[in-house]
């Protein structure tokens, strides 16, 4: 689909968490690819927002992780593995949100966790397009 404003990759990530919460497949692994600045925590800001987390979102770029609490005990969490060519400790942290069913966990520049994420992972591609928008492939 395409996706012509900020707006609108907010409305996606709000749909996406109202089919989270009327379809839940727990726990939820999210792997988020698209280059620096394509909308991929545009995308996340969005589907906190449909699961009514009131906290601002933002980038986890240099904190590596962001966490939120979630209405049913578990937490959204966000990872940013950008600056990371071998994660580390990040691992550990990584597999122990992995063994809570109640957690939703979105990945971005996941390569170097490929091995640990679930078989059932989903992934959602943001590429620009020509005319600068973008196109979302879920």
């Amino acid at each position: 689909m395409i996706v012509k404003s900020e707006q609108e990759m907010l409305d996606l990530g709000t749909q996406f968490a109202n089919n989270i919460v009327s379809n839940p497949n727990s726990p939820l692994v999210i792997e988020l690819v698209g280059d620096v600045g394509a909308g991929k925590t545009t995308f996340v800001r969005g589907l906190a927002k449909g699961l009514s987390i009131k906290e601002p979102v933002t980038s986890p770029s240099f904190t590596i992780s962001k966490s939120y609490a979630l209405r049913n005990g578990g937490r959204l969490i966000h990872y940013d593995f950008y600056r990371l060519s071998d994660p580390g400790i990040m691992t550990e942290d990584l597999q122990e949100n992995l063994t809570n069913p109640q957690n939703i966990i979105l990945i971005e520049w996941g390569e170097s966790v490929t091995d640990l994420l679930p078989k059932n992972h989903l992934t959602i591609t943001i590429n620009y397009t020509k005319t600068g928008n973008r196109e979302v492939i879920i």
